[in-house]
Parts: structure tokens; sequence; C-alpha cells
């Protein structure tokens, strides 16, 4: 940006002029803040039955309405001191200060004293930090949160655009100059509620009239405070505070629709607006409020063209300028401190880039009128008086602008390097978090699984920490996917080379330990469940043996000369054998799920562990199959010994029920094939299963040969038992 003219300061008369314009448009706006502030304070107040306050600098210096204020919005009772001494207005503004600061309401430069005496402008500050707070902020919170986004004013002013779109009378571009015809609010309020009042009508009404119409109709049908006064607003700079609050009570009642293509499209304004600025002409009359029926007003202050330059043009554009680059101090000043998290710096560099932007858009408008002031000295047609001020005026307007435009680039260098400190600072933090945890990653590879399931189960829980680390990462690695990097003449290109080198070698570091801890997570789930499988197997396998072991043992402790006692030790054996039969699968499958956990393991000491129970299961198995073959023996000797005659029919009959039915082989389930390598089956003694099949075949066949005889001598017995019972009975 370059100076223009050759312009020194003179003495203070100029300065005094430009300061004093300066004043008149920041009282303006402190006197409407006053009127708006008041007014919002009362509607509050109304709702929790308080009286009203007439004078707000003089009303709150004690602290008490502060006080009652700030119950209203916090919803705790907040006790007041009732004396009238300073100390107890102290005392009470000071404990206001305190419940702002535990609501993390942001107050710069504002101490007790300055609200006890009575200090319009901190005062004031004060109130726009608690309606900033709870009535902008905290409105809008929820669809900030749903959009992600941090600033306010952009999504207000997103909502603005996206609801006056089908309006071509209406471009609002700002919360100031935007406003002033009226025609935005009854917009605003047409879109939403259409039967409300005519479009048409509205249109052919005066910039007063417009706006007593919408603050009226939001009044009426909305509930709506008139915060605003017409008049205020229908100015050539409105103050954007009282704008704001107002449109926030729309937005509390109205549909909050907000669209992301909505926001990027005021994110672009800027551009827009210097494109529109350089293709249009304006004329320095078309500042002035617009009439029914002109074409909507341009933002950028009015350029002088004109060839014949007179005084009075001058001043018009002179004041427009001088008025926009209040607003644009202010702005500046406004701005909070740089930051030391890398979001919210993002956030400021995008902030004040825009800012910038709009300076770009506005030199147009300050050069011409440094150049119409030239030329109006060469015309030679001012007095010496005239020309004298006209020099001071534009040696004041070059050092404003200059300075603000110094000041702006200052920043957004202070900006660019706190970003670029701060982005680097995160990509240190990654690549050492990611060492450790490479490192962490070598340590967990390097022990085994886990000698037995706890141990497994603790590692479970280890690894579900890594991946909580990594959820917790994620975060900083997803804001390093939106680096902002800048290319200067500085750094070129080659900066930018090295640095997406640097984020690749990053991310492929990151998506190597995701994989890793994934696959691993996946392979200690695997083995935990096929564990947790095979020893519950177990556990079944090892009662289901103890019952048949003490089944067997029952048959072994019998009295085989008693024939009942014989007749249900062949129901038992018969049972016995079929029951093995149907269990030997179960057998073979626990040997299967042993090597599989084993194979997926590789853990020596577990295998070892592993294989050692299943030996045992084995062992007793076998040991169960060779009591079986002698237990039948024994058997087919009593029965031998007691001779067919003499085992009662009953019991023969259930014996060869039970033995027919149990015999009967169902067929074994399918199993899957197994995976190589080829797993090692469970050892069944086979001479040991030929002995029992034999024992067992042989001693069905003299069952199924003795059945006459022992029914004979089943009913001999059965008539004996008769009889015996009739003589006791008589």
């Amino acid at each position: 940006m370059a100076k223009y003219g050759d312009l020194e300061a003179r003495p203070d008369d100029g300065q005094n002029e430009f300061s004093d314009i300066i004043k008149s448009r920041s009282d303006e706006h402190n006197d409407v803040q006053k009127k708006t502030f008041t007014k919002w304070i009362n509607a509050r107040f109304s709702k929790s039955g308080k009286p009203p306050i007439s004078d707000m600098f003089s009303d709150l210096k004690d602290g008490r309405k502060l006080l009652d204020l700030l119950e209203g919005l916090t919803g705790t009772s907040l006790p007041k001191e009732r004396g009238s001494t300073r100390v107890h207005a102290l005392n009470n503004v000071n404990r206001v200060l305190q419940v702002l600061h535990q609501n993390n309401v942001d107050l710069v430069n504002i101490g007790g004293t300055d609200i006890v005496d009575g200090n319009p402008k901190l005062t004031l500050g004060l109130l726009w930090s608690i309606i900033l707070h709870w009535q902008v902020k905290d409105v809008m919170k929820d669809i900030m949160s749903d959009l992600q986004q941090t600033n306010s004013e952009k999504i207000l002013l997103s909502w603005v655009r996206q609801t006056t779109r089908p309006y071509s009378q209406v471009n609002v571009l700002n919360f100031t100059t935007s406003w002033t015809d009226g025609l935005a609010f009854n917009a605003v309020l047409h879109r939403h509620k259409p039967d409300l009042f005519s479009w048409d009508r509205v249109v052919k009404m005066s910039p007063i009239e417009r706006l007593e119409h919408a603050f009226s109709k939001a009044h009426t049908y909305l509930g709506i405070e008139k915060l605003l006064d017409p008049e205020d607003v229908a100015v050539h700079l409105p103050d954007k505070k009282s704008i704001i609050m107002y449109l926030t009570s729309l937005f509390e009642v109205l549909p909050q629709q907000v669209t992301i293509d909505a926001i990027r499209e005021v994110e672009t304004l800027p551009r827009k607006y210097k494109k529109e600025c350089e293709e249009e002409e304006i004329h320095i009359q078309s500042a002035v409020l617009a009439e029914e029926g002109q074409s909507p007003r341009a933002e950028t202050p009015s350029t002088v063209t004109e060839v014949d330059m007179d005084l009075d043009s001058y001043q018009i554009a002179l004041e427009e300028v001088l008025t926009w680059l209040l607003s644009a101090e202010d702005t500046f000043q406004e701005q909070d401190d740089i930051s030391d998290d890398v979001e919210e710096v993002k956030e400021q560099f995008a902030t004040h880039e825009t800012f910038m932007m709009e300076l770009t858009a506005h030199q147009s408008s300050v050069g011409s009128v440094l150049q119409a002031g030239n030329q109006l000295m060469t015309q030679g047609t001012l007095s010496e008086e005239e020309e004298f001020e006209i020099q001071e005026q534009m040696t004041l307007l070059n050092a404003r602008w200059e300075a603000l435009r110094v000041e702006s680039m200052e920043r957004q260098s202070r900006l660019h390097d706190a970003l670029m400190e701060l982005q680097k600072k995160q990509l240190q933090q990654l690549s050492s978090w990611l060492a450790l945890t490479e490192e962490r990653i070598q340590k967990m590879e390097s022990l085994p699984l886990g000698d037995d399931l706890p141990s497994l189960q603790k590692l479970l829980q280890e690894h579900k920490s890594l991946q909580n680390d990594l959820e917790a990462e994620q975060v900083k690695v997803n804001s390093l996917t939106h680096m902002v990097v800048i290319v200067d003449e500085n750094s070129g290109e080659s900066a930018t080379a090295l640095l997406e080198d640097q984020l690749q070698k990053l991310g492929e570091r990151w998506t190597a330990v995701c994989r890793w801890t994934e696959e691993r997570w996946n392979r200690l789930q695997e083995i935990s469940i096929l564990w947790q499988e095979l020893l519950e197997e177990q556990c079944l396998l090892e009662a289901w043996l103890t019952e048949k072991e003490e089944a067997l043992n029952k048959v072994q402790t019998s009295n085989f000369k008693d024939q009942k006692e014989l007749s249900v030790s062949v129901r038992r054996l018969a049972i016995l054998k079929e029951d093995m039969e149907m269990k030997r699968q179960t057998l073979d499958q626990l040997s299967e799920i042993g090597q599989d956990v084993g194979q997926l393991l590789s853990n020596p000491k577990a295998s070892k562990k592993m294989n050692s129970d299943s030996e045992e299961l084995t062992q007793r198995w076998d040991s169960l199959v060779q009591r079986l073959e002698d237990s039948s023996n024994q058997v087919t000797q009593a029965v031998a010994k007691l001779g067919m005659s003499q085992i009662p029919q009953k019991d023969l009959l259930e014996t060869v029920h039970v033995r027919e039915q149990g015999m009967v082989k169902k067929p074994k389930q399918e199993l899957p094939p197994p995976p190589p390598p080829k797993k090692r089956q469970i050892h069944v003694d086979v001479e040991a299963k030929k002995k029992f099949d034999a024992i067992s075949t042989e001693l069905l066949n003299w069952i199924l040969k003795s059945k006459t005889a022992i029914q004979n001598t089943e009913m001999k017995e059965y008539k004996k038992s008769q009889e015996t019972s009739g003589m006791k009975k008589k």
C-alpha cells in the first residue's frame, strides 16, 4: 500500500477537527448503546418483577442493580451490601466481577472503581461483555457447536444473508450500514412470517417508517422488545453492537437454519466486495440514505471521480472516509491478543486476513479523497484558509490511514509467526509422541502374549489404554490436517515442500501405529475368545469324567452276587459306553482348539501348559476306558457264576431296553477342516477300544439269549410275592 502525497502534519487546528469528527461518532454510538443496553436491562427486570433503571451510569454505580441482573441471568441468589458508602458499593461491584469471572465472561481493563465512579465507556464495556455472553453467545452456542464455528458474528451474518437472499432489494454485508434503510429488518421478518404484512407496501415506505414497522411487528407478534429506536438506526453509521443485540433476539425466536455454504459465502465477502468496487463508479451523493425505490447501497465509501471538484463534495467524501476509518480502527482495536492455542490463532489469522482484505478494498476510496483534495488546491478557487484546512485534513487522513495499515501488517506478521511456531511445535510434539509410542510398541512386541488367560486379559487392558491414547492424539492429528501454510518471498516453495515432506513422513508413521494397534487388538481378542472357550470346555469335560468315574466306581463296588445290583450294573455299563462314544468327539475338538490357541500365542510356556492339560484329560479318558473293560469282565464273570435263571425278568427287560436305545450310534457332527499345518489329534488307545467293544457285544448277546428263561423266572418270583403278600393281609 502506498502513501498518497508527500504531506507533513501541521499544528493543532486540523488535528483538532479530525479528532472532533472521531469523538463525535464515538459519542453518538455511546448514546445509542446507553439507550439500547438500558432497554435490555429493563426487559430482564420486568420478567423478574424488579423495578427498572432510568440512568444506567448512575443506577449501576452501587452494584446492587448489577447483582440483580446477574441473579436473573445465572439463576442463583447473590448477597448484596445495603450500605450507601463507597466501600459498600465497591464490595458489590467486586462481587459482580467475581461472578463474571466464575462464568468465564471476558473483561479487559475494567475494575470496580471504574463502575463505582460511573465511567461511561467502561460501564458500557462491562454491560456489553454481559450481553455478549448471555444474549449473543448463549443464544447461538448450539448452532455454533453443530457447525463447529467459533465466530458468532459470522454465524449471525450468514443467517441474515441466507434469510434475505430472495429479496433483491436487500444485500446485507455488515452490521452497520446495511440496516439503515430498514429493508433488511423487514425482510428477515417477512421471510419467516410472510402473512404478517405486504412486502411491496414496505418497499414504498421511508427508512424511518420501515424501521418502525419492523420493530412494531416483531414486538407484537414475536415478543421482541423494542431495543432500537428508528432514528438511531437511520443514520450514516449506526451502532454495530446495538444491531447485533437486536438481531440475536430475532435469531432466538425464528428458525435457526444456517448452511455451510452461507458461512463460506460470508468468508469470501471481502473478495466479492473488492471486485464490485472496481467495477462500479460510485457517485458521492449515493452515500446518503437511499430513498424509496433506489438500488441497494454499496458498503464501500464513495470515491470522488468528477473532473470539476467542489468543496462540498470533497467534504462529504472526506467525512465518509473518516467514518469508515473510525469503524476500521475500532474493529482493529477490538481484536483479541494473540492466543497461545493453535486453533484460536488460526481463527484469529483468518479474521485478520479478512480485515486486511477490507483495507485493500477501501484503499482506492482513501486515495480518491486525497486526489480530490489535491485537485481542489490546484484549481485555484479556494481561499488561503480553505486551502490550509484541506492541506491539514489530507495530512491527517494520510497519517491515520498509514498508521492503521502499518499496525495491521505488523499484527498479520505476528500472527503468522505465532501460527507457524505453534504448528511447528505441534509437529514436534507429534513426532515425539510417535517416537515414544513406537518404542512402546516394540516393548509390547518383545513380550510373550501371556502365560495364562488372566495375563492375556491384562494385556488386553494395556492395549485398550494404547487405543485410548491414540484416540486422544487423533484430535491433534486432525488439527494438523488443516495446517495453515503461508508462502512469502523469504520462504518460497522450498519451505512448503519441506513441510509437506515432514507431514508425509509423520502421516506414514501415524498410519503404521494405527494399523499395528488395530491388528494386535483383533489378534488378542481372537486368542482371548478361543482360550476362554478351551478352558470352559475343559472344565465341562473334567466334570463329565469325574461323574463317569464315580458311576464306574459304583459298578465296581456293587454286590455282583445280588441279581438286582447286577442288573443295575449292566445298565450303567451300557449307558457309560454310549456316553463315551458320543463324548469322544469333544475330546478331539478340544485338542484342535488348544493347537489353534498355541499357534496364535507363540508362547512356549503357555503351549506346554495347554499340552499338559490335554495329556491329563487324555490319560483320564484312557484310564476310564480301561476301567470300563475291567468292569465289563467282572460283570460277565458274575453273570456266569450266578446263572441265568436267577436274574429277574423285569430288571433284564429294562437293561435290554436301555441298551437297545443307548447303543444306537448317533451321527457325528461334521467338523470344519483344520487349517494348515495339520493339527495333532488326541491319541485314543485302539486296543483298549477293541477290547471294550468285544466285551460289550458279548455282554449284549448273552442278555438277549437269556431273555426267555429270565421271563419264566420273573413270573414265578412275581406269583410267590403275591401269595406272601396275601398271607400277610390275612
